[in-house]
């Protein structure tokens, strides 16, 4: 079985209070965005041992990593077979756009759907609530505004297939406990869902991101990738997430190969 694990980005991201366990609490709208990991799922002899190979990028198969950890999830609950995962890492890491949160959503989809274990959305969504706050989000897999720590979902009104949106990845990874800790809560002056009815050109003046300024004090080639991203007629760009990966919103496809000596360019992929 083999599955393709999109990225996410943040459509204003505010940090507006934190909890007494040192749990910060967001508002924001997660956003899939058409960057994958490749995920392959295979069936293993009895007496075999679960097993994880990752490629296409150099990260270590972890005994942590969020595919692991979801397969004991699951694991614990109706005695899986022993199993082989291949992730194929394509979404950058230390970037803000969710790629190990996804994998670990999808291995729980997937495992789910191959061995027939019967779990609803809202089951899987509470198993993947115990892997991170971000993986929830990809079961639905759809715009949702996120609120709590990031695993209170709810619709939202956002569409947007009729345009183009593209990411640029600086040499910069950010480790999301440290930008969390750097991080000063406060109440959000407005309701990010009504904001996002605004015109997307009128965004960049009350759509925030609460760790942009941060990352662009230690690291001002994301503030330069934001402003590149305006000056090749991105109608809005922001960063996503904790970073450091930066978003542009545009009105129709955009070559960016200017943009190389900033970051890495990733387009839109079509599966």
């Amino acid at each position: 079985m083999i599955s393709f694990a999109n990225a996410k980005i943040n459509i204003g991201l505010n940090i507006v209070d934190k909890r007494a366990d040192g749990y910060h609490l967001l508002e924001s709208v997660f956003y899939p965005f058409p960057l994958y990991d490749i995920i392959e799922i295979t069936t293993k002899e009895s007496t075999a041992k679960t097993t994880l190979e990752i490629t296409g990028m150099h990260l270590p198969a972890a005994d942590n990593n969020l595919c692991l950890r979801a397969y004991r999830l699951l694991d614990e609950r109706v005695s899986l077979p022993s199993v082989h995962i291949h992730l194929h890492k394509q979404i950058p890491y230390g970037a803000g756009l969710g790629g190990g949160s996804s994998d670990g959503a999808f291995v729980l989809k997937m495992l789910n759907e191959k061995f027939g274990i019967g779990l609803s959305d809202l089951q899987l969504e509470e198993e993947a609530a115990k892997l991170g706050a971000d993986c929830p989000f990809f079961i639905q897999n759809k715009p949702l505004y996120a609120q709590g720590i990031g695993t209170d979902l709810s619709s939202v009104s956002l569409d947007l297939s009729d345009k183009f949106l593209v990411l640029v990845k600086p040499a910069v990874n950010i480790a999301t406990a440290e930008a969390y800790q750097s991080i000063t809560p406060r109440a959000a002056e407005e309701d990010l869902r009504d904001v996002l009815q605004l015109p997307i050109q009128d965004w960049k003046f009350y759509v925030k991101n609460d760790f942009e300024e941060l990352v662009v004090e230690k690291h001002p080639v994301v503030k330069d990738i934001k402003l590149a991203l305006y000056a090749q007629g991105a109608i809005y760009a922001s960063m996503s997430g904790s970073g450091s990966a930066v978003f542009g919103i545009f009105q129709k496809p955009v070559d960016l190969t200017d943009l190389n000596n900033l970051g890495q360019v990733f387009y839109p992929i079509e599966i």
